[in-house]
Formats: structure tokens, C-alpha cells, sequence
């Protein structure tokens, strides 16, 4: 008996002191570790990045050239006579002051070589003038995937959020059951005492006694059932949110109130929704694309300076200069007419998938909506079919009792009254993941009203 008494007394502190979670609190957890928001947070660290590597193009292009060679043989070689070169006139008078060797030696041609051997280096900064809008265009485009991998985060984080909740109301539900089986499995016990009295008393057949330990049989089975069910939600969503054990359990209330006060304007909604945005976003890229396909076939214009270094000659010389490059891109009109109709039809294209895109979130919203609606009158039905329940079990308790019903007319009273129940925590968690389903149809902008 001590041993009895000690495992309960072990059993009640474990549960004391396991850890409790709301609702929000299983959200958060899940935002803060679930794997698929990391990844949508690198995405953005991602395009930023790209945004500011499209900003630097504002900027000169400043770029170094080094260069050293060394030639099998001069690159610049000739040959010079310089007989071919002196004139009568300077003939007669070199004749008179060069001795003869010497005026020989000027009828033979003379080879010449330079640059076989070298360095040359240069700086050169080039700022570019005009582009076609490209370097604009490109810096907007790199803000427009900035943005969308923001919109994209949204929705990751929508989706954690929807996951995270909807285990969170599958373990709620398990746990109702669970509670359930518990009050029946009370009622069942009180029953069998009562039907163990009247066997032994000779008034009731050993049958009926037979017949409720079956219904009690088949109540544990439910309740091994469930409690595995539980085990496995609880690892579910200890994984999915990064908890680090899962002894834990989750509070919540089941109060159920009207749900007109989460209805919002359908219309007013739309434009804050992540996937209207990103429609938005998608009409607002093709448009930058087009324009910079038109800039690809326009002229560029840019302005430089560079510092030059070189010792061809055997000497070093250094300069500086200033220039300006114009390029235009004519061959490149053939293909670059057609790419231009390309990004125009693909951002025609964008623009009716937004209008088309927008009326199916219009009508998704209104579809929850719906289910909402439905939900909360379900739930309605639940509550009222407990209460015709409970007075049915009454009646044919008493009706057992004074000998007038069977025990299977009580058994089955409890059955129904059970199924009652499950009915109502079914029809609860319903509207709770139908309210999250309008909650994501409307862009987040519901706050839950259980924790």
C-alpha cells in the first residue's frame, strides 16, 4: 500500500511540474525554431545582398591592368639605308669630312628592333552616363525581390503558425476524449456496482453484469488507443516547434463565443494579404524586366579616366588621360525587338493573373467564412445534443432501476451520451481550425480568441 501511495504522490509532482503552453506560446515556439522560417529568413538576408550589390552600379568601375613580356624577338622591327636618304648635296659634303670607311659603311642597310622585352601597367575608373534606365531599373527590380522574400516569410510564417495550431487543437481534442472516457468509465464503474448488488440480490440476470464489463472493455481499448495518439501528437509537435521534451501540456479554454466580431471587409482584407501582395509584386517585376529589355537596346554612354605606365622604349613613361565610350547595340535590335514583346506580354500576363488571382482570394475568404458560420452552428447542436443525452441516460437509468428496461437500452443510453460528447469536442476543434482558416484566409489579421 506505501508503494501504491508513493507512485502517486511521484506521478502528481511529474505533473505539476511538467511544462505548460498556451496557444500563442506553441506559436511562437514554432516561429522561433521551426526549420522552414530559418529558411525564408536566410532568403531575405539573401536578397539583400542583391540589392545592394545592384547598388554599387551607381558607381565608377575602377579596374588595374598589369603586364610584363619578353619576346623571341623585337615586336617592332625595320630596316633602314641610309643611302637611300642622303642627297647629293649632303653626299658631296660628308665625302670631304668622313673617311672612306666610313662613307662605305653608310651604303649598307641598317636593322632595326624595339619592344622585346617590356612592362606595362594602368588604372582606369569608368563612370557610367546613361545605361537605357538599366542601372535604375536593376536597382528597383533587386528592392522588388527584397520585398517579395519578405511577403514570402509572411507566408512561411502563416503556414508554421496553421500547422503548429492545428496539432495544437488535435492534442486538445485527444485530451477532451480523453476526459471524456474518464467520466464514462466512472459512470460505468458506478453502474457495474450498482448491477453486482442486484445480481447477488437475485433480482437481475449474471448477463447483465457480463454486459456492462464489456462496455468497460471496450472503453480501455479507447483509452490505450488514445493515449498512444496522444504520445505521438505530443512528439509531433515538440519536433515541429522545437520543445525540448514532451511531457508538457497545453491550456486552453473551451468557451465558445459568436463569431460575427472576427467577420472583416472581404474587399478592405484582400489588399493585406501576403499572396495579394505578392501578385502586386510579381505585375511590378515584369514591368521592371520590360523596361530593362528596352534599356539592353539603347545606347550606352560612359566617361573615364586612367594612369598609364610603360617602359617600351627603355625608359619609363607615365601618362594620364580622360575618355568617353559611347556603344550602340545594332545588331542586337534583331533579337532585342522580340525579347521587348516577350516582357510585354509577360507582364500583361502578370496583370491578369492578379485580377484573375484576387477574385479566388475574395471568394476563399468567403468560403471560410462560411465554414465558420457553419462551425459555430454545429458546436450549437453539440451543446444540445449533450443535454437530450444526459436526460435520455437518466431516464433509462431510473427506467432500469424499477425493472421496466433492459440493460442494453441503459448501455446503449450511455453510449449515446458519450457520442454526445466526442461530438461536441469534435464540432469545438472544428471551429477552431475553421476560424484558423478564415484567420489565414484574411492575411493574419484575426487574432485567435482561445489561449
Amino acid at each position: 500500500m506505501k508503494k501504491i501511495l508513493l507512485l502517486i504522490a511521484l506521478g502528481c509532482a511529474l505533473s505539476a511540474s511538467a511544462q505548460t503552453y498556451t496557444l500563442e506560446q506553441i506559436k511562437d515556439s514554432a516561429l522561433h525554431n521551426n526549420i522552414t522560417i530559418r529558411s525564408a529568413k536566410y532568403n531575405i538576408d539573401v536578397a539583400k545582398q542583391q540589392r545592394k550589390e545592384a547598388f554599387t552600379k551607381y558607381f565608377p568601375n575602377v579596374s588595374g591592368t598589369g603586364l610584363w613580356f619578353n619576346a623571341n624577338k623585337g615586336m617592332a622591327q625595320t630596316t633602314l639605308k641610309p643611302s637611300e636618304n642622303i642627297s647629293p648635296e649632303l653626299g658631296a659634303a660628308l665625302a670631304q669630312s668622313l673617311p672612306p670607311e666610313a662613307l662605305a659603311a653608310l651604303g649598307n642597310p641598317v636593322s632595326i628592333s624595339m619592344m622585346k622585352n617590356g612592362t606595362i601597367g594602368s588604372l582606369m575608373a569608368v563612370q557610367p552616363v546613361f545605361a537605357g534606365g538599366q542601372i535604375i531599373n536593376g536597382n528597383k527590380l533587386a528592392k522588388v525581390g527584397e520585398e517579395v522574400s519578405r511577403l514570402q516569410l509572411q507566408l512561411s510564417e502563416n503556414e508554421v503558425e496553421k500547422t503548429a495550431e492545428q496539432y495544437f487543437w488535435q492534442l486538445a481534442s485527444m485530451q477532451e476524449k480523453m476526459k471524456t472516457i474518464g467520466a464514462v468509465d466512472t459512470l460505468l464503474a458506478s453502474i457495474y456496482n450498482d448491477v453486482d448488488m442486484a445480481v447477488k440480490a437475485g433480482l437481475v440476470m449474471p448477463n447483465d453484469l457480463l454486459q456492462v464489463q464489456l462496455r468497460q472493455n471496450d472503453i480501455e481499448s479507447q483509452r490505450l488507443k488514445l493515449k498512444n495518439g496522444i504520445s505521438i501528437v505530443r512528439l509531433l509537435l515538440s519536433q515541429y516547434c522545437g520543445l525540448r521534451d514532451t511531457s508538457f501540456v497545453i491550456s486552453y479554454q473551451t468557451d465558445v463565443i459568436s463569431p460575427l466580431a472576427t467577420k472583416q471587409d472581404h474587399r478592405q482584407a484582400l489588399l493585406g494579404t501576403a499572396e495579394y501582395q505578392l501578385l502586386g509584386k510579381q505585375v511590378e517585376a515584369a514591368n521592371l524586366q520590360k523596361k530593362l529589355a528596352v534599356g539592353q537596346n539603347l545606347p550606352s554612354v560612359a566617361i573615364g579616366v586612367g594612369y598609364n605606365y610603360h617602359n617600351l622604349l627603355d625608359n619609363n613613361h607615365t601618362f594620364g588621360m580622360v575618355f568617353a565610350t559611347v556603344s550602340v547595340p545594332i545588331s542586337d535590335w534583331w533579337g532585342g525587338s522580340h525579347a521587348i514583346k516577350r516582357r510585354q506580354i509577360e507582364h500583361q500576363k502578370a496583370v491578369e493573373q492578379l485580377e484573375n488571382n484576387a477574385q479566388l482570394l475574395t471568394i476563399r475568404m468567403q468560403s471560410a467564412w462560411n465554414g465558420v458560420e457553419e462551425s459555430y452552428q454545429q458546436f450549437l447542436l453539440s451543446q444540445r445534443s449533450i443535454k437530450q443525452a444526459e436526460e435520455n441516460l437518466r431516464l433509462n437509468s431510473n427506467y432500469y432501476r424499477a425493472g421496466t428496461s433492459k440493460m442494453s437500452d441503459l448501455l446503449e443510453a450511455q453510449l449515446l451520451y458519450q457520442q454526445a460528447l466526442d461530438r461536441r469536442t469534435d464540432a469545438f476543434t472544428d471551429y477552431q481550425n475553421k476560424l484558423l482558416e478564415y484567420h489565414q484566409a484574411i492575411g493574419g489579421q484575426l487574432r485567435n480568441h482561445v489561449d
